[in-house]
């Protein structure tokens, strides 16, 4: 008899696995008397130690840098508060993605309680941030990192930036020498203005290239509701497990991995993507095997 190796483990396996290792990590901490949590029984340790299992879950304890990008000048000249020269100026309004950021933020640090969180726009970050673990937040439009990175790190999937047409907005996937594009799908509200019903996202994960310790992990839409919707993967309760466990199943022992997520809206609302359902992944790479 032989101990199996994770990758030979399947999805259920491999939770069972981990649910194990965080109980006994508990129950060291608690003999060590370091976290008081360890020793609560039932329903919520449970959640906690799932909590603490998933993709954002980064388990060195080391410090994470959510980044998003800076609204541009000319849509922030007409919002109140923006302007460092107010008395009341709140520099979270001159943020993009504020919907995906508050999501994001609790759930990061509820995931990891010892690490220390920041926040940062992609125009201040300073060489101390880029060596943390680096959570990336919105495409190649307004974000400068992401559009840095997407363009140095190993990846077959290109974000074609949006030129003042919606129309234009497309991830593009090169295999061989065939390009696949994937665009949102927008159409003709009863008003007369343009709706988004399908946008399409990024989800990529890798080692961050200015830090092999550490990571980079990208969530990008064509359009804000996009990267919401990618970001919901990964947090809401209802599918953030499941998703997790695809993830750990689908890319067993990758460090560097995409999906290309679709992401449905209606009326408004953004539906949190399920990506044990194919037709919700419009394209993974690696391929298996590669």
């Amino acid at each position: 008899m032989r101990m199996l190796d994770e990758d030979e483990l399947d999805a259920d396996e491999r939770a069972r696995r981990r649910e194990l290792e965080e109980e006994l990590l508990a129950l060291r901490d608690a003999a060590n008397g370091n976290h008081a949590v360890a020793q609560t029984p039932g329903p919520v340790s449970e959640g906690l130690r799932r909590l603490h299992s998933g993709p954002l879950y980064f388990a060195d304890g080391r410090p994470i840098t959510i980044v998003c990008a800076r609204l541009p000048r000319e849509l922030r000249s007409g919002m109140p508060y923006t302007d460092p020269r107010e008395p009341d100026y709140t520099e979270s309004y001159t943020y993009a993605d504020l919907d995906t950021l508050i999501e994001l933020h609790g759930h990061i640090r509820a995931a990891n309680p010892l690490s220390p969180v920041g926040i940062r726009a992609d125009d201040s970050l300073t060489a101390d941030d880029l060596t943390t673990h680096l959570v990336l937040l919105g495409g190649v439009d307004w974000n400068f990192l992401t559009r840095t990175l997407l363009g140095k790190l190993a990846v077959p999937v290109t974000q074609v930036a949006r030129k003042g047409d919606e129309a234009d907005a497309a991830f593009q996937v090169r295999q061989g020498d065939e390009t696949i594009t994937f665009a949102p799908i927008l159409s003709a509200g009863n008003d007369g203005r343009t709706e988004l019903v399908e946008d399409v996202a990024h989800f990529y994960r890798a080692p961050n290239p200015y830090n092999r310790l550490r990571t980079v992990t990208i969530f990008n839409g064509m359009f804000g509701r996009g990267t919401y919707g990618a970001v919901r993967s990964l947090t809401d309760e209802r599918f953030r497990d499941r998703n997790g466990g695809y993830l750990a199943t689908r890319f067993a022992g990758r460090d560097t991995f995409s999906i290309l997520t679709s992401v449905q809206i209606v009326r408004g609302e953004v539906l949190t993507p399920d990506w044990t359902i194919p037709a919700t992944r419009l394209h993974e790479w690696p391929e298996p095997g590669e």
